[in-house]
């Protein structure tokens, strides 16, 4: 028994299912997550870094840098700027590696399903 909707899809338009096994995708999504997930995880670590730091060493924390200024301050403060730049890279790294490919494989599917959209 199979579905009308995927019998439906394969008359006349894209198979999406083979477009999602071809190799110009998988090699699409491997460049997409060999960037994401290694960032992913030194993030985690970094994030929980600093709140294994706030919960146990909070004498580490207090220390001052510059008056006010504590160390655990300026590590709260990182987070952000750490997620800023996880950000500005995977823009950068998306426009330069994943972008071009996936401007290909979508004029490919435009022309394979005759400029419909």
């Amino acid at each position: 028994m199979t579905d009308r909707r995927i019998d439906e899809a394969h008359k006349g338009g894209v198979d999406y299912i083979a477009v999602e096994e071809s190799a110009p995708f998988r090699e699409l999504k491997k460049r997409q997550r060999s960037f994401v997930f290694p960032l992913a995880v030194a993030f985690l670590v970094w994030y929980f870094v600093y709140v294994l730091l706030s919960s146990f060493a909070p004498e580490f924390m207090a220390q001052p840098v510059s008056g006010a200024i504590t160390v655990g301050l300026l590590l709260g403060l990182g987070q952000f700027v750490t997620t800023f730049a996880i950000t500005m890279g995977y823009v950068a790294y998306a426009n330069r590696r994943l972008d071009p490919g996936a401007e290909a494989l979508r004029a490919e599917l435009e022309r394979a399903d005759g400029g419909r959209s």
